[in-house]
């Protein structure tokens, strides 16, 4: 069954908003299962790290990396715009370029499901990236997802993130602290980034309005409040592919 969880906050941005609003734990098929955001293959969580399983998309030889996609035609003309503007936002300043699919095997699917979704790097053949209709389809929205596609996870799951925010466990929905667990993420040699398009918002999944995720040393500093990528978000992925 879904869970909705409830809006309890009235000022947060569209992304921290659709993160109150997913669906969690929702059985995709019989192999695959959604944390958050981050849809998983069951039996992959003990895996290898991702890229020695290859999940990179490969880099053509003139140094671009090419991701196909699909756009599901659920979406109106305005909405597929909103899509499209933020594929087109990484051929600005990086060298990966989402491309409309031809005939490839591996490809992205954007698609209205239930909630806002991606699996985390390049699973092989049809991989669907959701964005459900009335609720997700937001210019950073659409870039924190894709960016799960390209292989990044959360912000505030990093391997250093307890030197930069404190987890408010009593606070957070039980049965959801999953979503705040820490992995021994490759940083790329980038800095902790408050302003990162991956990262929740102070009340994410909170069960009594108070915090769940509160900067270190300074718990004023605003998180989970950013409305397209940082400047280090485009670092990131060009530290990854394009170097």
């Amino acid at each position: 069954s879904n869970v909705h969880l409830p809006i309890t906050i009235p000022q947060i941005t569209a992304l921290s908003r659709t993160i109150f609003q997913m669906s969690v734990n929702q059985t995709l098929d019989e192999s695959t299962v959604l944390f958050g955001d981050i849809a998983e293959y069951t039996g992959f969580q003990n895996a290898d790290p991702c890229i020695s399983r290859g999940c990179k998309w490969s880099k053509h030889k003139k140094g671009k990396v090419y991701v196909p996609y699909s756009i599901s035609n659920q979406y109106s003309i305005r909405e597929k715009q909103i899509i499209q503007g933020a594929l087109y936002s990484f051929a600005n300043t990086t060298c990966i370029r989402f491309i409309p699919r031809y005939r490839q095997q591996d490809y992205l699917h954007i698609k209205s499901e239930s909630g806002c979704y991606s699996f985390v790097g390049r699973r092989g053949g049809e991989q669907v990236v959701s964005l459900q209709r009335f609720g997700c389809v937001y210019h950073g929205v659409v870039q924190h997802e894709l960016l799960h596609a390209l292989g990044f996870k959360h912000e505030q799951t990093r391997s250093d993130r307890d030197v930069h925010v404190r987890i408010l466990y009593q606070n957070i929905i039980h049965g959801m602290e999953h979503n705040f667990q820490k992995f021994q993420t490759n940083n790329l040699g980038t800095p902790y980034d408050y302003n990162s398009i991956m990262h929740y918002g102070r009340y994410a999944f909170s069960k009594n309005t108070e915090p769940t995720i509160i900067p270190i040393p300074n718990n004023n500093v605003a998180i989970g409040r950013a409305t397209e990528m940082s400047r280090v978000d485009f670092q990131r992925v060009n530290k990854l592919y394009c170097g």
